[in-house]
């Protein structure tokens, strides 16, 4: 049976999930390549479009395509290979106010499409958006979305340095600039 936009979400939301979002983890990458590998095939190839109608249903597609491929293509091109059609699927459902109709932990990942952007226009809006979420966050769970916003910044930085990101070249089969090689060799460099 096809994987439904609820299947995404209470996967992705889990909390025991939500400790493996941002780190490297094969046996995590294993679970979604055989729970959403013919999902992402499948959202990449548009026959999932029509989830894009509901804010729960969009923010589904987001996170299949924009995070399901990093995981699923680690040290791959293909991990960025769909990112300009996630991003113009991002801004279209944004343009619809469907953002709006997230939680503020499920509009991160709304928006993280545009933090992966190769594009300085589209990191500044990123950057505007984690600030107004951030901003709109009480005390108790500020310093989270503060944290997302950080890395936000540091995206836009890295653009709006090398026009790039430069953790991609060797992937992509880009050559680094001496500028890009001095950054790389820093700790912390890349993401």
């Amino acid at each position: 049976m096809p994987s439904t936009p609820a299947d995404v979400l209470d996967f992705w939301f889990d909390s025991a999930t939500e400790a493996l979002w941002f780190a490297r983890s094969d046996a995590f990458d294993a679970r979604i390549r055989e729970r959403f590998g013919d999902t992402l095939t499948a959202a990449r190839r548009g026959d999932l479009d029509d989830w894009a109608q509901t804010p729960d249903g969009w923010l589904a597609l987001l996170i299949v395509r924009d995070q399901f491929s990093r995981n699923l293509y680690r040290n791959d091109a293909r991990a960025w290979s769909d990112d300009q059609a996630t991003q113009a699927i991002a801004l279209e459902g944004m343009a619809r106010g469907l953002d709006l109709g997230l939680s503020p932990l499920q509009r991160v990942f709304a928006y993280l499409p545009l933090e992966h952007a190769e594009s300085t226009d589209l990191q500044k809006h990123c950057v505007r958006l984690f600030e107004g979420l951030a901003a709109s966050q009480p005390a108790a769970t500020r310093s989270r979305f503060d944290d997302f916003l950080d890395y936000a910044r540091h995206h836009h930085d890295v653009i709006e340095r090398f026009g790039r990101f430069p953790h991609r070249n060797a992937v992509l089969g880009r050559t680094d600039t001496p500028a890009e090689q001095a950054y790389m060799a820093s700790p912390g460099a890349g993401f």
